[in-house]
Formats: C-alpha cells, structure tokens, sequence
C-alpha cells in the first residue's frame, strides 16, 4: 500500500505536532469541525467536562427555531449522531449515569428538531429511533430509583407527539423492576380515572358547540385508547399476559386481527386449547381486516396441538381462497414424494382459473413459474388490469427473454392505457414499452392469435395519430 494513502497508520508518521497544526488548518471556516475537535479536547479532560459541552449543544439544538433546509439536512443529522456518539462512546464507559441523563435530553429535544425540518425520508427519525435503543447499554449499568424512574417514564410518554418515546417501557423494564412497573400502572390508572381537563380559556359558548359536535366524546376516546395502550405496554414489558388481555372486551376478542393477536400471547404460554377457543370464536368476524394473521395464528395453534391433518387442510384452503404462496409452501412440505409434484399441478392448474388477475399473475412470478404467468397473460389478456403498473412491468421484463409474446402483450396493455385514456404523464414510459415491442419483434415468428407488431403499430396510427407528444417520444 501506497504511504500517500489517506489512513490512520500514514497519518501517524506526521507526528502531533503536524497533525495539530493541519487540523487547524482545515477547521479554519468550519464550525462543525471545530465543535468536533472541541468535544474531544473536551474528552481528553474527563467525561464531566464532555458532558458539559454536550449539554450545552442540547440545549442550542432545543432552543435553535429556524428552519433546515435540505442543504443543511446532512450536517444536522451528522452533528446529532455525534452528540449520540459522545454520550454513548465516550461518556457512558467513564460515567453511565450521567450518560443516561444525557441520552435522555436528547431524546427531549425532539419536537424542537421535527418542529424545524421536513423528515418525509424519516433519516431524523432514523437518528432518534437509533439513540432510544441506546438505553440498553446504558441502563444495566446505573443506579435508578425504580419510583423516580416510573414517574419520569410516565412524564415522557405523555407528551410523545413525534413518536420519540415509542419503546420506553420495554427499554426501561428491568431498571423498573416490579415495584417501578407497579409505580406506572397506578400512574396510568390514575390519569385514566381524572376528569378529562377543558381548556380554561374556552369561552362557555365554545364549550357548549365542542360538546353538540361530540368532542368532548372524542377526546374520552382518545384518552382511553392511551390509557388502554400504556397498561398493554406495560403488562408485555411484564410478562403478564393477563394483564394484556384484561384491557380488551369481550367484543374486541372476537376480531380476528385482536384475536389472532391474543392467541400468539397464550402459545407462548403454552396455553394452545385458549388460543384455538380464542379463534374460533372470532372465526365469524367477516371483515378482511386480521384475516391472514388470523389464518397464521390458526394455524400455529393446531400445530401445537398436533392436529396436523387439520393444519393441511387449512392450508389449502388459504391458498386456494387467497393463492397465500408461503401456505402453499408448507403444505408442499408435508406431503410425501410424488404427492407433492401432483398437488403443486393442481396448485398451477387453480391459478391459471383464479378470479383475480393480477393476484395470479403475482403469484406466478413469485413462485417461480414463467411458463404459467405467459400461459396466464396470453389466455386472459383482455384481463389484465394496468392499475398494477409495477406489476406489469416487473412481469414484462421477467418475461421477455423466454417469454416475449406474454411480455409484448404486457407492454401493449400499458401502451393503450396510456393513448386511450389520454394518459399523457405516461407516454414516455409508453413509447418505451413500444420500443420494446420493436425490438423484440424480430424474435417472434408467431403471433398465435394476436396481431403483428406491424399490424399493432397501424392500429395505433390510425386511432392515436394526434397524438403528437406521444409519437415525438418514439422517434
């Protein structure tokens, strides 16, 4: 290796003083570098006097108001992950405690740096949902009060806007122990019992209008959805399976999406007769909402009782319902050599005569099986829906080397969507799938009961000749 390489061993041979005057040289105009080298000077002298400077920056980040643009976007994500690295790597190892206190207002700081940047791409978010599992290396290694730490928990939780809180409690379990868990539940269930707080600023006539419009009832119902949501939280931290379920009535236990969720709680307890009494006492719940988890869950149970024959019924008849290709998979595995090649022709046979399209054609492709999704595409075209325009094209391209009738077809769907609906944002990607057309046109000698790509081109021309964008894009 070349000595001029940038690394760590060439840099080295410069001896301190060299580097010292070059790092100087370079932080010259910037100041996330020199913030940078000031925290580890900072190091250098002991994690308290770190732990100053970190603080400091929190709380310029919390106080900061003026909004980060997509330019600085980087350089705000990079200098938060810094101060995560500081509290984590450098101060916790010396002094966890008040490295949790650090990670801690972090954490606090938040709704300040949401409130001031656009996170559509959720990288801010990535930064916070990373530094909110840093607790767990932090935490077995402080003194907490479990009480103190209880009331700190609910403080926080209770003003999670931004979601940066998600997963405090489970987090904080051990640290809690029993009697800080105990703490929180009568936290909770103290807030939950308290009179839902009016604005004191209201006027009585605003009042009055809330409650004709039902807000009052809204703000019940949210109330309890929180309340209902913190024990639960609670309660799995726990392990206190009981106490879960407790907070769901008896009609919340008869959807199928509740339901299937109960019934994995009692199989991990090994209770696999009240998860499949559980189940099917939602069975009758005809919403589609739960019903592959319901399915799933259905399934687990039987297995643990040993009711396999059952397990394989129920398996087809998810894939033939729903053409489920990981049912499929596992019923495949069960069956004994030859049985198994025979059920997956029937399987095949079921999707080319499946109802929806577009379902079968994914099924198709995921499988895998090409020859079933040309045979599918070439016998039901004039069903083949364009809403699913990822669909078409990935099936177009996996397609067209074996298959390139199926996947001009394909393209064709596509092309006359486009024209006949005046589709003009996709005429671009039309005169693409056209080209495509063309270029595959030498490879077929047969177009079986399909026009030509000859004729296909003149039927276009004669419907679509005004056209003028979309033809300009073929040329």
């Amino acid at each position: 290796m070349s000595k001029k390489t940038l690394n760590k061993t060439n840099l080295e041979t410069l001896g301190a003083e060299q580097l010292a005057a070059l790092l100087m040289e370079v932080s010259m105009g910037s100041a996330d570098i020199k913030r940078r080298l000031r925290l580890e000077l900072s190091h250098n002298l002991g994690p308290v006097e770190l732990a100053q400077d970190v603080r400091k920056r929190l709380t310029t980040l919390r106080r900061s108001t003026s909004f980060v643009g997509w330019r600085k976007r980087k350089a705000l994500i990079k200098d938060l992950t810094i101060q995560v690295s500081m509290i984590v790597e450098k101060i916790a190892p010396e002094d966890p405690n008040i490295a949790f206190d650090l990670l801690w207002q972090f954490i606090e700081i938040a709704p300040s740096v949401y409130g001031r940047v656009d996170d559509s791409k959720g990288d801010i978010g990535d930064v916070f949902r990373a530094a909110i599992d840093r607790f767990n290396e932090i935490t077995p290694r402080v003194q907490l009060d479990p009480n103190t730490l209880a009331d700190r928990v609910w403080t926080a939780i209770q003003d999670n806007g931004y979601g940066e809180w998600d997963g405090i409690i489970p987090l904080m379990a051990h640290a809690l122990g029993a009697s800080g868990l105990a703490r929180l539940v009568a936290n909770v269930e103290a807030y939950g019992t308290s009179p839902i707080e009016n604005d004191g600023e209201d006027h009585e006539a605003i009042q009055f209008l809330r409650r004709l419009r039902g807000g009052d009832d809204n703000v019940a119902k949210r109330k309890a959805r929180f309340v209902k949501w913190c024990l639960q939280e609670i309660a799995a931290a726990a392990g206190d399976t009981s106490a879960y379920i407790a907070q769901y009535s008896n009609a919340d236990l008869t959807r199928k999406d509740i339901a299937s969720e109960v019934a994995m709680l009692f199989l991990n307890d090994a209770k696999a007769e009240d998860a499949l009494d559980l189940l099917l006492n939602a069975q009758d719940d005809e919403r589609d909402i739960g019903q592959g988890a319901w399915d799933s869950s259905y399934i687990a149970s039987l297995i643990a009782l040993g009711r396999i024959e059952d397990v394989q019924a129920h398996r087809w008849a998810c894939f033939m319902a729903t053409l489920n290709l990981n049912h499929l998979r596992d019923y495949l595995k069960l069956l004994p050599a030859f049985d198994d090649v025979e059920a997956e022709d029937t399987a095949m046979k079921h999707v080319l005569d499946f109802p929806d399209f577009s379902t079968a054609l994914k099924f198709s492709l995921n499988w895998p099986d090409l020859q079933a999704a040309a045979a599918l595409v070439k016998t039901r075209a004039d069903e083949i829906k364009v809403d699913f325009y990822p669909l078409l094209t990935s099936a177009a391209e996996a397609l067209r080397s074996r298959h390139p009738l199926a996947a001009v077809l394909l393209w064709r769907s596509m092309i006359d969507d486009a024209l006949q609906h005046d589709r003009a944002f996709r005429y671009g990607h039309a005169a693409e799938h056209l080209t495509d057309c063309t270029a595959l046109d030498a490879e077929l000698v047969d177009y079986e009961t399909f026009p030509t790509h000859a004729t296909y081109l003149q039927t276009l021309q004669i419907h679509h000749d005004q056209k003028s964008s979309f033809w300009a894009k073929t040329s």
